[in-house]
């Protein structure tokens, strides 16, 4: 709640520089709820872009959340029409909740399933709930005379105390190293206009690369060991198939 409202009136105050209809931004969060995606937006828009590099740009932006998705696609399953919702209402700081819950049971339990998928539904409703509202009220505010600029930070602020409390969560430290590392490169070698997406970009292809790799690494090299049909021979042979045809008749 205290995070999603401020956030969501930033985007409102935002949402109202355009020269748009303020209903538009409230639709915006009800349907598209794209929390960063559509900061970035507003920012797009409010520099003249077109629709097609709106698309391009928020395709580019919220595709870190495949990597949410892979990774919670294990709690998400057998949860019906549920599913569908959960998976649009995955933004970064639902996704950090999510994330973070214990589960009420065992991984196999059908029960304990359906309790934990139920508490995710909530926990996603609220959040979009707490967004739409902060943006109803930032809309409003918008139309009152003051200096808004800044306001942009509070989302900066945000993803860095997420970033500091999932630092803590995680026993992994190398994504963010890699991330660290994906943005002083970028700083270096791309201009200021595509620093965001071409970090983005860049991460996103270094994380997929490094989930084939494990997957690969964890799966057999070949489908079934070889199967030897000859009797073995010699007098060890001997003995081990009389000992194994003593084992077959006193085996109940």
């Amino acid at each position: 709640m205290f995070g999603y409202i401020p956030l969501g009136a930033a985007f409102g105050v935002l949402f109202t520089q355009l020269p748009l209809s303020p209903w538009l931004g409230f639709l915006m969060s009800l349907v598209i709820l794209a929390g960063a995606g559509q900061f970035l937006a507003v920012a797009l828009l409010g520099a003249g872009a077109g629709i097609t590099e709106v698309f391009v740009a928020t395709l580019l932006l919220n595709s870190r959340h495949l990597f949410y998705g892979l990774s919670l696609l294990e709690r998400f399953r057998a949860a019906g029409l549920g599913k569908l919702y959960l998976i649009f209402g995955l933004t970064d700081e639902t996704y950090s909740l999510l994330a973070s819950l214990p589960r009420s049971g065992e991984r196999d339990d059908p029960v304990a399933r359906r309790d934990d998928q139920r508490l995710m539904l909530r926990i996603t409703f609220l959040n979009q709930s707490w967004w739409v509202l902060g943006t109803l009220l930032g809309l409003a505010a918008g139309q009152l005379s003051f200096d808004s600029s800044g306001i942009e930070f509070a989302l900066t602020a945000l993803f860095v105390v997420l970033g500091i409390e999932q630092w803590f969560a995680l026993r992994e430290r190398w994504p963010f190293m890699l991330g660290l590392l994906v943005t002083l490169a970028g700083l270096w070698l791309l201009p200021e206009d595509q620093l965001l997406l071409g970090s983005i970009a860049a991460a996103c292809a270094l994380l997929l690369g490094q989930y084939h790799y494990q997957r690969g690494k964890h799966q057999p090299h070949g489908k079934h060991a070889p199967r030897d049909d000859h009797p073995p021979h010699g007098k060890s042979g001997a003995r081990q198939t009389e000992h194994n045809q003593a084992s077959e008749h006193t085996t109940p």
